[in-house]
């Protein structure tokens, strides 16, 4: 049975290249498509010409992009869409073939579909809440008047530039708004994941977009560094030691380890029973794979009685078959690294002060062959300090430490994080919290630290990011 080409996309038109790879199901290695792959000349030289990318989309206004946006977000999430040369896939094709690539389950391959169909169709939502209001009439014209007051904006780039993961279908989500605000996309797809962004573009472009607002340029690292390099502003996923190269870039918006964490405070600590569940959704929900999911928990006190309960919770998960809508668990696409990850839990376990509070649940080892592919089950570490090498780190598999530190000290102990949940009625402690210039997103109360609102940015504003605001005068 042959498999489809996924072709490289030059301002939309299908390019096919000689160089090609495989996309391989993660399970036996069958391939699943074949995918051009395009050198850094190529990508410099449709840069050149980006200007007619930036007019296709001037022709039409703000209202009718979001309009389009939202209608491809009903394409995308039900029709049968153009995948490649000659063939077509259908929406529940995507969901199986993204499984079988990627290692989501179904489930939770369904419900990123779920959150991308959202931000589609709630564009106009969403840059209400980055815009602050402004009038879509502005964003045309590119000034006018707001509350009272003179504003105009102007764009910081002819295109945004996109080097994408192969971790997390939604996080797609953070390029949409882009289109409705006339940037186009350049972009490098992830490794194992060319299936969303390419069938979101097909949405797009079948919405009645204009397809010159598309590159899609599976590349090399010359590639992917001349894309973040020539386009003025860009996007960069990542683990940590990528994502670090570009942390003083200011043409750079970083998306890396989230380190997100779930904070209790004094009042509420001896509640922490009635909390479980919400720590045990943020840490293991989409697998563990989102910047998103909390990597630890801090806690004044009971911090081995909560990792003990936590254990006792995630320690027994197991792999199930993809299509069980019980299934928790992922795959990886590479064993490698799931071999890697569980090698480096073993060894900061094996020096002192921390422990595996999901061992004594856990009937079997960390590190499992099931299914056909390889998985990591849950871990909850729990470190007597955050000095430990554990108390902070972030993984693709449902890990979390617990630790305790006193109330006072948590912020400055924390460091940079995406996402707090903090769980308290203190007035005082939510005054410093915030107050706090180290977190991103931050939740009062027991929410999940993957509740996000999608018309609040909790990785970076979109619209101050391609725009920028200048001082204007009209002669009357």
């Amino acid at each position: 049975m042959s498999v489809p080409h996924i072709p490289c996309l030059r301002f939309g038109e299908a390019y096919r290249s000689f160089n090609e790879s495989e996309v391989n199901d993660y399970r036996d290695g069958s391939p699943k498509a074949t995918l051009s792959q395009v050198n850094a000349g190529i990508i410099r030289r449709d840069l050149v010409q980006i200007g007619k990318a930036r007019e296709a989309l001037a022709r039409f206004s703000t209202r009718e992009l979001v309009d389009i946006s939202a209608q491809a977000g009903d394409l995308f999430l039900n029709e049968d869409l153009p995948l490649g040369e000659g063939s077509m896939q259908s929406a529940q094709d995507y969901l199986e073939t993204l499984s079988s690539t990627s290692g989501l389950p179904h489930v939770m391959v369904k419900r990123n579909m779920d959150k991308i169909h959202y931000a589609l169709t709630h564009v106009e939502l969403i840059l209400n809440g980055l815009t602050r209001g402004i009038n879509f009439d502005i964003l045309d014209q590119g000034h006018g008047e707001q509350a009272g007051a003179p504003v105009c904006f102007y764009p910081t780039t002819d295109a945004l530039g996109l080097v994408m993961p192969s971790n997390s279908p939604a996080v797609n989500s953070l390029w949409l708004p882009s289109i409705a605000l006339k940037i186009p996309i350049v972009m490098k797809p992830g490794r194992e994941e060319p299936w969303t962004p390419f069938r979101l573009i097909q949405a797009f472009i079948a919405a009645g977009c204009p397809k010159e607002a598309f590159g899609f340029y599976p590349t090399d690292h010359e590639g992917a560094a001349d894309i973040l390099r020539l386009c003025d502003r860009a996007l960069i996923f990542g683990d940590k030691s990528t994502t670090d190269l570009y942390a003083g870039d200011p043409g750079v918006q970083v998306h890396g380890p989230g380190f997100s964490k779930i904070l209790i405070g004094d009042d509420e600590i001896e509640n922490w029973p009635d909390y479980i569940d919400v720590m045990a959704s943020s840490i293991s929900d989409n697998g563990g794979r989102s910047c998103v999911n909390a990597s630890a928990v801090i806690v004044p006190k009971y911090s081995k009685e909560i990792a003990d309960a936590l254990g006792k919770r995630l320690g027994p998960l197991k792999p199930l078959p993809v299509d069980d809508p019980n299934a928790v668990l992922s795959g990886f696409a590479n064993p490698k690294m799931g071999e890697w990850i569980d090698a480096a839990l073993d060894a900061d376990f094996a020096g002192s002060g921390a422990s595996d509070a999901t061992e004594p649940y856990r009937d079997g080892s960390r590190l499992v062959k099931a299914e056909g592919g390889t998985y990591l089950r849950p871990t909850i570490a729990h470190c007597e300090s955050m000095e430990h090498p554990l108390s902070n780190r972030e993984f693709l598999c449902p890990y979390a430490s617990v630790v305790e530190v006193p109330q006072e000290e948590m912020l400055r102990a924390i460091g940079p994080t995406l996402v707090v949940t903090a769980i308290t009625q203190d007035e005082g402690f939510k005054k410093q919290l915030l107050r706090a210039s180290n977190v991103e997103r931050l939740n009062i109360g027991p929410l999940s630290t993957m509740k996000i609102s999608w018309d609040q940015p909790h990785e970076g504003n979109m619209f101050e990011f391609l725009y920028k605001r200048r001082s204007i005068g009209v002669a009357a």
